[in-house]
């Protein structure tokens, strides 16, 4: 009997109050403003010409191996990278990446996106022209 007193006590308690639930894909939360999810690569707004340097540096340093870089030299003789993907069906989102950086400004970045809902695992394979794309929205 006592149980169920205290049942209904913590019911009455809570009615009051407004619910959390959030009707998803219509309604979303607003993740705070350091959050970590998805990462991008960043584009100098003078030029619109990706700021990494391809020093491979995030890709050394990434746990799980979720980086993949290669690189050539542009016209002018600089190492740009030619392939640059993030598997981010495996990215735990530990930001070394974004601390490695040496570029000034970051080249790549953690923002907060968290939708990688995908019926395909190929998908979750972002190409440096998508993570240049998603970027964009957070310069």
């Amino acid at each position: 009997m006592y149980n169920l007193i205290l049942g209904l006590i913590t019911t009455v308690k809570h009615l009051g109050k407004h619910a959390i639930t959030l009707q998803y894909p219509k309604e979303r939360w607003t993740m705070p403003e350091r959050s970590r999810g998805c990462v991008v690569l960043l584009s100098d707004p003078e030029t619109g010409k990706l700021k990494c340097t391809a020093c491979t540096l995030c890709y050394k340093i990434c746990p799980n191996n979720a980086i993949k870089i290669t690189s050539i030299k542009d016209e002018t003789g600089k190492r740009v990278p030619d392939i640059f993907d993030v598997d981010v069906g495996i990215c735990i989102y530990c930001g070394l990446c974004e601390e490695t950086c040496p570029v000034k400004g970051k080249a790549i970045k953690l923002v907060p996106r968290y939708e990688f809902s995908v019926y395909d695992k190929k998908e979750l394979i972002y190409h440096k022209e998508k993570l240049a794309e998603i970027g964009k929205e957070y310069q």
